[in-house]
């Protein structure tokens, strides 16, 4: 089984951070019960000094190269993956999709509407690459700027009305789609280090909502249990 990371800055991370994507690697190593890889054509992390994806300076040494891999972004949205996804599976041969977009969308790029409608153009573009891919999508985790822009708060939660709706429509046998629920007790205030970005607790709580969804829908791995830091 090949999974994918796809996602924006919350997934990429920046220099020094585990990332949940160290989190779900050890959720993996722990209850699995298969072969796996972790497949992607980046692996760096977001450096904020220069600006750029390439720092490699995760918070944990044991986090190996292999599995560091995804198709995530600082300031990419599902705009900028649709066109990336096709030939990204291709590559790849990526099985299962962990995605967390949309955030990054509707603050800067597109309305709610537009957004699920790239949504949509993502999982064709995916299917057409490899018509048996898996997708578990995380909805928008609202930001700290849906405290005080009213409008704001309103499209992150349209948008995920309209997501829940694309996967309903677009789930088949042949290439199940997965809306997982949002991150349990996740507080902007105490899991995140800026009202956005993860820090350790929220990156916990991002893997557990990816890791519990495949359990209880397909039967895949074991509840999230945390480990230790």
């Amino acid at each position: 089984m090949r999974f994918m990371f796809v996602g924006d800055s919350m997934t990429i991370g920046r220099a020094g951070d585990y990332t949940w994507r160290y989190r779900m690697w050890q959720h993996l190593n722990r209850s699995f019960g298969g072969p796996y890889k972790i497949v992607g054509p980046r692996a760096e992390l977001y450096d904020t000094t220069a600006d750029a994806p390439v720092s490699t300076d995760y918070a944990r040494p044991d986090f190996p190269a292999n599995a560091r891999r995804h198709l995530a972004g600082w300031g990419e949205g599902w705009l900028h993956m649709a066109p990336l996804i096709g030939e990204t599976v291709t590559a790849t041969r990526a099985d299962v999709l962990l995605v967390s977009l949309g955030l990054i969308d509707l603050g800067f790029y597109t309305d709610s509407t537009q957004t699920a409608a790239n949504a949509r153009r993502f999982i064709t573009a995916a299917r057409e690459a490899n018509p048996h891919v898996r997708a578990v999508l995380l909805p928008v985790v609202p930001n700290v700027r849906a405290l005080a822009d009213a409008p704001f708060a309103a499209e992150c939660d349209r948008f995920n009305e309209l997501l829940a709706k694309t996967v309903a429509d677009l789930d088949t046998a042949a290439s199940p789609l997965l809306l997982a629920s949002a991150p349990y007790a996740y507080d902007i205030h105490t899991d995140t280090y800026d009202g956005t970005h993860p820090g350790p607790s929220g990156e916990h709580k991002l893997a557990a909502a990816f890791a519990d969804a495949m359990h209880q829908a397909w039967g895949m791995g074991e509840p999230y249990e945390r480990a230790a830091d």
